[in-house]
């Protein structure tokens, strides 16, 4: 009897495991991507047969607002390939017929995708969570691609990039289709690895709503790469069938100086070439590259003593730039790659980027500029990088950035060199992320004090969020190519600018609680603490300010109401003229208070929007008063309206008073989803520059443009300083 017993026992057993057993492998079937041969007409449809091929992908999470559960709304995802395309098929089951955009420009992501009804994939080709793509689009058909990188202690989204692929949507009543079809060609892979990570998204703007594939808390951003689900690519393609593209260009470019009482047209050719030496290694090269059809600069009101930055866009330098780009730290980046170009027009670049291994990536960038006519000699500028995932946690990256003085071809005197070792952490557990910099830069003419070191952590969860960091920049860390604003340090009355390093310090500390039953909030930071400390190496304290407050935010239209005080101690160590009126501020300590008071509802799916922001308090030996307003409206498909004012008012007592205001406005009109007027205007009275600028794009084929710009230029009384006009075409032809 006990021995039949225990035979019924071990088969009960066995079966349950052979069952387990074949579960889970079907279970890691269904996480495939399997080739099919067929033709698909890209019409949003997904009505093809062989769509019913691919595995159905659904049980969808909440992610924003609300990231518990499986989301009420049903999405379904289909994925397969044919050798030569990746085919992605979404269909999202809405409550309702409309639809909601907030434009149909390309690659605007907070209204692209963030304000719009959209859907998106996010594809890790190596699985290593160290670099991905992300790919959207929204209802309108409008797209937006962007490279995901590791920066710095977190992950960021570069979205100035841009590769051909295609897509087309198609609406059902209730029912939205999203279709995909990405070239292997645009996607940098291994042909030996078949495990690729992808994360799936829903952007539901109407009812202001995030649901992604894998469960993601909502702390962190829907392309974070350590939340992509593994898949296997099965007969992925061993080579790239398209391994050229050429993009060969003719740009006019015509410039009327009022104020130089002069003219100037030219016709420009120029040549971009992308070559893939493997799937996952590229060459780019530029010859006499024209950037005239790049959007203009958001002007900025600069009340510090330190100079800003602005972002990178044109394309050369966008391939791969998460490996040029994340050297340093906040503040101090040992490569700035709009430094090239800034004095001398660029005469040809050079690039290799791209995965070396599953685990390696390299970068190596070569850029000359024409003979500066003052100086009488070039620049050449290179960069070498090569990043090394060590583990799932530990990335360990090293680099040199050159700029060195030519003429013809001999080496000048006068060069730049910046030597540098990072190491990223970013723990398994999502919580923890740290980095790790060191840094040294070589001169011609100098030696000794030429280092930096920087230590950063931080530990992210939906409750708490904790960072803190501590750096050290020494006089003579040099980096030409670089953006280092407070190693220089400029006094109005020596009319000299003084190079001199310090040591920072930074701790910020924040709460988060998410009331379950209120109607209202959607959740409110009930503690926000911040330190940022500036010190000088002799252990003196130059500049410190401490910050204090509490943001509300609320289900309705994610409006957000913030409160903040801030207190400012500076040692100011040189004469500071903010008022450009020949009588600066006087070296000395001072110390201010500061009241900040905001409101914002620009995530509103309303077609109006708008937010202001006000602060009073003091400045040095005097006191600023500030108002930041925002008013925006959307009639989609076919405007969009904005328009910014901010002011800030200074008065410095004896040492006088004066009012910075800029305006800024942009429309925005869709003719189609490919052919867009845009048209910016900028007032800002702390440069006396009144700027329009007015573009219209034409995208007649994939990433083949037509671009007609017209610039003028005022100063305020509304005389015309100069006007130009360029009209550039180019065509993009793969090989």
């Amino acid at each position: 009897m006990m021995h039949t017993l225990f035979a019924l026992i071990k088969k009960a057993t066995f079966v349950i495991l052979l069952s387990f057993y074949a579960t889970v492998s079907l279970a890691q079937e269904n996480k495939s991507i399997f080739k099919y041969e067929s033709d698909i007409a890209m019409d949003g449809r997904l009505d093809e047969p062989v769509w019913q091929k691919a595995e159905v992908l659904t049980d969808f999470h909440n992610f924003f607002p609300n990231d518990e559960g499986l989301a009420d709304e049903k999405t379904e995802v289909r994925i397969f390939h044919d050798g030569k395309h990746l085919y992605i098929g979404a269909v999202y089951h809405d409550n309702s017929s409309e639809q909601k955009l907030s434009t149909l420009k390309r690659d605007v992501h907070f209204n692209t995708i963030v304000r719009s009804d959209a859907f998106g994939i996010v594809i890790d080709p190596f699985n290593k969570q160290n670099t991905g793509y992300y790919l959207a689009l929204n209802s309108g058909n409008a797209q937006l691609d962007a490279l995901i990188d590791v920066n710095g202690e977190g992950y960021g989204m570069n979205e100035s990039w841009n590769n051909v692929w295609y897509s087309e949507t198609y609406s059902d009543g209730n029912k939205k289709y999203f279709e995909l079809k990405i070239p292997f060609s645009s996607i940098n892979y291994d042909v030996n690895n078949q495990e690729w990570g992808f994360q799936f998204f829903v952007r539901d703007f109407k009812i202001n709503k995030w649901m992604t594939y894998t469960d993601t808390p909502r702390n962190n951003l829907q392309f974070d790469l350590r939340y992509t689900e593994t898949f296997k690519v099965h007969d992925i393609p061993t080579s790239n069938s398209s391994r050229l593209v050429l993009t060969p260009s003719v740009s006019y470019n015509h410039l009327n100086d009022l104020s130089e009482s002069s003219k100037k047209s030219n016709i420009t050719p120029s040549l971009d070439l992308q070559y893939n030496l493997t799937s996952s290694l590229k060459l780019d090269a530029t010859i006499n590259p024209d950037f005239s059809q790049v959007d203009v600069d958001q002007q900025v009101i600069n009340v510090t003593r330190f100079p800003v930055n602005f972002p990178e866009r044109r394309n050369f330098f966008l391939e791969n730039s998460d490996l040029f780009n994340n050297l340093g730290a906040e503040g101090i980046n040992p490569f700035y790659s709009r430094i090239i170009g800034s004095d001398a027009d660029m005469t040809f670049g050079l690039k290799l980027s791209g995965n070396a291994s599953p685990t390696t990536r390299i970068g190596v960038l070569n850029a000359q500029t024409e003979k500066n006519k003052e100086t009488g000699f070039s620049q050449n500028y290179a960069v070498l990088v090569a990043n090394q995932k060590l583990s799932k946690e530990f990335a360990f990256t090293g680099y040199m950035v050159s700029r060195q003085e030519v003429q013809k071809l001999q080496f000048g005197e006068d060069y730049n060199r910046v030597l540098g070792l990072n190491l990223n952490y970013i723990s398994e557990n999502n919580k923890w992320s740290g980095v790790a910099n060191y840094g040294k830069s070589y001169n011609h003419d100098l030696s000794g004090d030429n280092d930096f070191i920087n230590l950063e952590a931080t530990y992210n969860t939906r409750e708490t969020f904790i960072s803190g960091a501590v750096s050290s920049i020494a006089e003579n860390y040099i980096t030409d190519v670089g953006f280092t604003p407070r190693l220089y340090n400029y006094d109005a009355v020596m009319d000299t600018t003084i190079r001199k390093g310090s040591v920072n310090t930074y701790f910020n500390l924040q709460k988060n609680a998410y009331p379950k039953k209120s109607k209202t909030l959607d959740r409110y930071r009930y503690l926000f603490y911040s330190n940022d400390a500036f010190w000088s190496h002799d252990g003196r304290l130059t500049e410190m300010t401490n910050k204090v407050g509490n943001t509300i935010w609320f289900k309705r239209n994610m409006s957000a109401l913030y409160f903040y005080i801030s207190h400012y101690y500076n040692d100011l160590p040189y004469h500071f003229d903010i008022l450009n009126n020949d009588r600066p501020i006087a070296p000395g300590i001072y110390n201010n208070l500061e009241l900040q008071l905001g409101y914002n509802n620009r995530m509103t799916n309303k077609n109006f929007y708008y937010g202001f922001l006000l602060y009073n308090g003091g400045y040095f030996n005097g006191t600023k008063v500030g108002v930041e307003s925002e008013i925006g409206y959307r009639r989609l498909p076919l405007i969009h309206l904005n328009a910014k004012h901010i002011m800030n008012r200074i008065d410095l007592n004896e040492l006088g008073s004066s009012t910075f205001h800029l305006f800024q406005f942009s429309g925005e009109l869709f003719i189609t989803n490919r052919l867009n007027w845009t048209t910016y205007a900028q007032y800002n009275t702390q440069i006396d520059n009144v700027n329009i600028n007015s573009r219209i794009q034409w995208e007649y084929r994939p990433l083949s443009y037509v671009y007609l710009v017209v610039t003028d230029n005022y100063n305020e009384q509304m005389r015309r300083k100069n006007w130009g006009v360029a009209l550039k075409i180019n065509y993009r032809l793969t090989i």
